[in-house]
């Protein structure tokens, strides 16, 4: 049995759709799904973009933001970007971080941002599409804690990170990693990186992450990429393999890992995501309008350095503007706010022809309908909004402060659902269906004519999750839940997990590196 299948409560077996309806019960047990191969790969956004600013708003906020480059400048902490913006022609204070750019200099860096792009993974078949209507789905990235219903709330650690890392090799919906699904902090953070992009490379397939903090980081996990591949690195540049996202210091600030992140990997043709983190009331201004201009200030000088450092090299626009809880200054996600921003982001991006990153959010503490209707109304913003690349899609709840079992299993049941609605609909003369009604005719049902038949296994999208069984069903059943179902769903999944194969010589030479680097100290930290 499949991990998203269901046995009929009555009988404990599975049994079809059509089987179960034709017994009593009205809406019958739960339901059987077949599995769907390859089907939510390279997804494609069919649907017109959303819209929340006018063209002359949309103006505004574009010249507001050169207006702050310009007149007010970053704080840009670290002397070799100083000086490669220098050489481009930005103004630098002398003795001070402060870099100011002029606003032709912007735009004619960001003219050479490439349109669109493939990151492409060791398994070929896993490549993804950046730009233009695609939609890429990455994993939950960074959370220092981890949750289940038995384990509770911990802090992250290697075996929770290695099981987040299968489940999301596990499902076609999860295109990438987006990082480490949670931070193990049993392992020391000298050689961290090297035991966690290692798993990243044994345990999926898909393209994967590199955390900049720091060059020594950014080298290995570029090298650990190409290992993956088994490709020269002449090929590694002409086939970006590794993303990495920088976020920049808000407000009006890049900080120096972040920064050496960029030169590492954009000279490399690797994949830089800049990300501001502007949320409206603490690190932005307090109004959505005046957050999205620092926003979109904050992500021009950062994809403008990206341009200094090697014209065309591949780059997203990534928006996080959201509020905050004014009472407490807690972040709030999956708002009418971070909806509006969401939108208003991707037509930015749409404006500067370049990809755009957004996320699935909310500031759930548990799996409950706060969970859902958080992460429901984000991802109708980001897929309205034209988003390309969603980071924490799955497994995101306290905020990104906790990576959730529970709720990833959930999360992959409304990005399949999302892929579902995005399927164009079939209108072809067959899918008209007029021979089953002259079949059938006036007063009559469908269940048994062979235009059903020959597609009901296949004709709907059958959740993961939903209990369609009715209330004396479901309660002769326990009355199990939304948590209930995820839970067993993810144990069931890594129970089912296979690796993916895995040349032998490339996992020596993979295995070589890391005990090289290890002997070698790793990177230096400062305990």
């Amino acid at each position: 049995m499949n991990d998203d299948q269901f046995p009929d409560a009555a009988t404990g077996e599975n049994s079809s759709p059509l089987e179960r309806r034709r017994r009593p019960g009205g809406r019958g047990g739960e339901r059987t799904r077949k599995s769907t191969g390859g089907k939510y790969l390279n997804l494609v956004n069919t649907q017109s973009k959303s819209s929340v600013l006018s063209d002359d708003a949309l103006y505004a906020i574009h010249e507001a933001s050169l207006t702050i480059l310009e007149e007010i400048g970053m704080d840009v902490i670290l002397p070799e970007a100083r000086e490669r913006m220098k050489a481009a022609g930005a103004d630098v204070t002398p003795g001070t971080d402060r870099v100011r750019f002029d606003r032709g200099l912007i735009m004619d860096m960001i003219a050479s941002a490439p349109s669109s792009f493939t990151m492409h993974a060791r398994n070929p078949a896993r490549n993804v599409a950046i730009g233009g209507n695609n939609l890429v789905f990455a994993q939950i990235a960074s959370a220092p804690f981890v949750a289940d219903r038995e384990g509770g709330r911990r802090t992250g650690n290697q075996e929770d990170f290695r099981k987040l890392v299968k489940l999301a090799q596990s499902y076609d919906i999860i295109h990438t990693t987006g990082g480490y699904p949670v931070e193990p902090v049993d392992l020391h953070a000298s050689v961290r990186h090297l035991d966690c992009l290692s798993d990243m490379v044994k345990l999926t397939d898909k393209v994967f992450h590199v955390y900049s903090l720091g060059r020594q980081r950014n080298t290995d996990g570029i090298e650990i990429a190409r290992i993956g591949r088994g490709v020269s690195m002449e090929q590694m540049e002409r086939e970006p393999s590794l993303f990495t996202i920088i976020n920049t210091s808000s407000p009006l600030r890049l900080d120096g890992p972040m920064l050496q992140g960029i030169i590492e990997m954009s000279s490399r043709n690797q994949v830089v995501v800049i990300t501001p983190f502007t949320l409206a009331g603490a690190m932005a201004p307090v109004t959505i309008a005046g957050a999205l201009v620092q926003q979109n200030a904050e992500a021009l000088c950062g994809i403008a350095f990206t341009q200094m450092v090697r014209r065309g090299a591949p780059v997203m626009y990534g928006g996080f503007t959201s509020n905050v809880d004014m009472k407490t200054g807690a972040p709030a996600f999956g708002t009418p706010e971070y909806m509006k921003a969401v939108i208003a982001g991707g037509q930015l991006a749409r404006r500067y022809n370049i990809p755009y990153r957004t996320s699935n959010t909310n500031a759930a503490n548990t799996l409950d309908a706060q969970a859902a209707y958080e992460s429901a109304l984000s991802l109708w913003a980001l897929t309205q909004g034209g988003g390309n690349f969603i980071m924490h899609a799955a497994g995101w709840t306290e905020g990104g402060l906790t990576a959730s079992f529970e709720k990833f299993i959930l999360d992959v049941d409304m990005l399949q659902m999302v892929a579902e609605f995005l399927t164009p609909l079939d209108v072809s003369e067959d899918a008209l269906g007029l021979d089953a009604v002259r079949d059938v005719g006036p007063g009559g049902h469908y269940f048994g004519t062979l235009h059903t038949l020959q597609r009901y296994e296949t004709a709907f999208y059958s959740p993961i999750l939903s209990d369609w069984r009715n209330f004396e069903t479901w309660t002769e059943a326990g009355r199990p839940t939304t948590y209930d179902h995820a839970n067993r769903v993810f144990k069931q999944k890594l129970n089912e997990y296979e690796r993916p194969p895995l040349d032998p010589a490339i996992e020596d030479e993979l295995d070589a590196f890391v005990a090289k680097r290890k002997e070698e100290g790793g990177v230096p930290t400062d305990f």
